[in-house]
Parts: structure tokens; sequence; C-alpha cells
């Protein structure tokens, strides 16, 4: 298993966030220091991921195993990705040890913030978070998951949100291949309107747009 662990500041730029609303959903949230970091600013913030169901010894194992582990994707294909945003490799390090850092301390003392579940069924009631956010897991993996998973995940996401869902990034791990499904997928989703919008960050070649969904 990998758990990932992205900051803050990656966040905002990955989701362009400028001002939190008053709740937000992180799902699949992995080791993100980000529900941490909302939920100091005064924002409700949950993250909802699998791993939590690890018990805690192994969640501080596996988080700590990951963090070397997820370079591993960047050796491989070392022609897709960039550095202007990070800077160099240590600096990108940087961000990922500070925010393991943050995220097991926060699940040690606050674990009400980390549900175990994952998509497509989430434990959560309809339209109960103001925007939820949902990183490197739809797209990023469809050659693991399919068409009628990731249909049925986005429909999970947009029930529980009251307003907007974002997503992160818009191309397959790895080469950061276009995803051939995204728009027919999208054009089977009632009640919404979506765009895909540029953001602030980029590190796979290529993958600098975000998927934005608002609930009519």
């Amino acid at each position: 298993m990998l758990v990932t662990s992205r900051s803050y500041a990656e966040y905002e730029a990955m989701f362009d966030l400028r001002e939190l609303p008053d709740s937000v959903l992180d799902c699949c949230a992995g080791g993100a220091s980000f529900t941490a970091e909302a939920a100091a600013r005064g924002v409700d913030a949950i993250a909802a991921d699998p791993a939590y169901e690890l018990e805690p010894s192994e969640l501080v194992d596996t988080v700590r195993r990951s963090l070397p582990a997820t370079a591993g994707i960047v050796d491989e294909h070392q022609g897709s990705f960039v550095w202007h945003w990070y800077g160099s490799p240590e600096r990108k390090d940087q961000y990922r040890i500070e925010a393991a850092d943050r995220f097991l301390q926060d699940v040690s003392v606050a674990p009400e913030r980390y549900i175990a579940a994952g998509l497509p069924e989430l434990p959560f009631g309809d339209r109960r978070f103001d925007l939820v956010l949902c990183s490197h897991l739809l797209f990023t993996w469809a050659d693991k998951y399919d068409r009628d998973w990731h249909l049925a995940a986005l429909r999970e996401l947009i029930r529980v949100s009251n307003a907007e869902v974002r997503i992160f990034p818009l191309v397959l791990q790895g080469a950061g291949e276009p995803v051939a499904f995204l728009p027919e997928i999208l054009d089977e989703l009632d009640g919404i309107t979506w765009e895909t919008r540029k953001v602030p960050y980029e590190f796979q070649v290529g993958a600098n747009e975000m998927l934005v969904i608002t609930r009519a």
C-alpha cells in the first residue's frame, strides 16, 4: 500500500485554493497534511482513506515507507516531470516529509477527522461538505480502475458535496497520457455543470488542469 503525504502548499496549488469554505472533504487523502492544516484554520475538515483502517503503528510505518517509494514513479518516467514548481527533488522531498509529520501528529490527537473509507461508497450524508477534493486517484489510476468505477466514484463525490468537487490531475500516472473516457462519463452526470481549469501547479508534464464539478 502506498500512502502519499502531500502538503497544504501542494493542495493550494493543485486545486487553486484561495480560501476554504466551512466544510471540506479530502478523499482519498492518504498521508496528506491538508486536513490537519485546514482544521487549524477553523474549517470542518475530514479526510477519508482506506489506509485509516490500519493500526496506528502500522499506519506510521506505511506512511514512512511510502516517502521514498513515491520517487520510483518519477525515476521510471524522468522525461515526464518538470521541477519549476518544486524547484528541486530535494525541496519536493522536504514538502512530503513535513506533510507526513503533520499528518501523523494530527491523526494521533484528532482521529475523528480521519475516516476509514474509500470510493465508490462513502459513509457521509448527502450534501455533507461544501467542497470535496480528490487528488491523484480518479483518472490518475485509470489503467487500474475502469470506466464504470470512475462513473460511480464521481457520482459519490457529487452526492456528498453541497457545492463543488475538484479533481486533480486529469492524466494517467507515469507518462501522463490523457484518459479517453473522461469526456463521455462527464456527459452521463445529471444535475451538474463542469469545467476544466488551469492551476498554478505542474509536476507531470501537461498535468496542470483540474476538473471542477458544480452542483445545480
